[in-house]
């Protein structure tokens, strides 16, 4: 794990009496950007605050596996085996129509995978305008990078239907470290590898050249 992090430009929290130098890696990152602890959002109080109902994992869980079955990257997690092991660590939930469930600027550290309904993805500009950059259909995982470096939001996810979603906090995500650590490898290098796929097409679209 501690090679995958480094080849990933992460390095781990420093190690505390009786305690896994990994055990908090991505729950406490956020500190290292002097932010203070208050300002973060967990997904526990994001919930709450939208009116997010809890959904069986049973079913969730189910719906996730179907989706990542048909796509590229995420299809290493789609195996049976595979799923089952990762139900444990992620929250389902319903969401109602019209709920900002990610906002602009924040510091918050769970991302999200649609499993039904739609999201729109926007940003509000410096004149008050709010620019639609996408619009997330299921399959698709918000939040990710926030997720993994802790950092400011980008953009404001507004659900624009009832929406059945899967939830990987921070502290689930410590949790898989220490108890599946060859799980949360494959889980952190999928990822990386579809935010590399997406940040290379994002350059080509603006005219920038391949690294």
């Amino acid at each position: 794990m501690k090679s995958l992090l480094g080849l990933l430009g992460l390095s781990p929290a420093p190690q505390q009496e009786g305690q896994s130098a990994e055990s908090e890696f991505f729950s406490t990152a956020f500190a290292d950007q002097g932010v203070d602890p208050a300002m973060l959002v967990p997904w526990e109080a994001r919930a709450n605050e939208v009116g997010a109902k809890r959904l069986p994992p049973e079913r969730g869980s189910q719906q996730l596996q179907q989706l990542w079955r048909k796509d590229k990257y995420m299809s290493r997690l789609a195996s049976d085996s595979v799923a089952a092991r990762l139900e444990r660590f992620f929250d389902f939930a319903s969401l109602p129509a019209g709920r900002d469930v990610i906002r602009q600027d924040e510091y918050s550290n769970f991302m999200i995978v649609l499993l039904s309904g739609t999201i729109a993805v926007g940003r509000a500009q410096a004149w008050g305008e709010q620019l639609r950059l996408s619009q997330a259909r299921p399959g698709n995982i918000l939040g990710e990078m926030s997720l993994l470096d802790s950092g400011r939001r980008f953009s404001v996810c507004t659900s624009l239907s009832e929406c059945d979603i899967a939830v990987l906090s921070a502290q689930s995500l410590d949790e898989m470290m220490a108890s599946d650590p060859a799980l949360a490898a494959l889980l952190i290098a999928v990822l990386a590898r579809k935010l590399s796929v997406r940040l290379r097409m994002a350059s080509t679209r603006s005219g920038g050249k391949k690294g």
